[in-house]
């Protein structure tokens, strides 16, 4: 009898879970459309040559830019949440994509911030680079980005 119960319960636990998580597809968060204007982001900003923006749209561009993620984890929940909560408090901190509204002292210091996150490691953050292992930043990464801080 105690077997019987036991597989009962095996099959409809995980029944159970499935449904769940099945459902919860349907509660999603807001995805809104940012306008972006490219004469004021950092890329705008540039030089070709520097490869900074190249670097901060694969490493940091998911969270710091009006640039949503479209990746399938991006629309899946509870990661949908996540990567949501991750972009809008990323953008508060610095948005490369609203560039030009920094004063050229603010600017001076979000690459210096940068640079310093960057060589300790700080950013990226580690759960990120879970998903999205090419935003990893190289030593050649790092001293693109310091090099901008000078």
């Amino acid at each position: 009898m105690k077997t019987l119960k036991a597989l009962k319960w095996a099959g409809v636990v995980p029944g159970v879970l499935i449904a769940l998580f099945a459902s919860a597809q349907l509660v999603r968060p807001e995805r809104p459309t940012l306008k972006t204007d490219p004469n004021h982001t950092i890329q705008a900003t540039l030089t070709a040559a520097s490869g900074l923006g190249r670097v901060l749209d694969r490493a940091c561009g998911g969270c710091h830019s009006n640039t949503m993620s479209s990746r399938w984890y991006a629309r899946v929940t509870p990661f949908s949440f996540i990567i949501a909560r991750g972009a809008r408090e990323g953008r508060k901190v610095v948005n490369f994509s609203e560039w030009s509204a920094y004063s050229p002292e603010q600017q001076r210091a979000f690459l210096v911030a940068s640079c310093a996150d960057a060589t300790t490691g700080r950013m990226p953050m580690p759960a990120y680079l879970r998903f999205r292992p090419d935003a990893k930043l190289s030593a050649h990464d790092v001293e693109t980005i310091c090099g901008a801080s000078r």
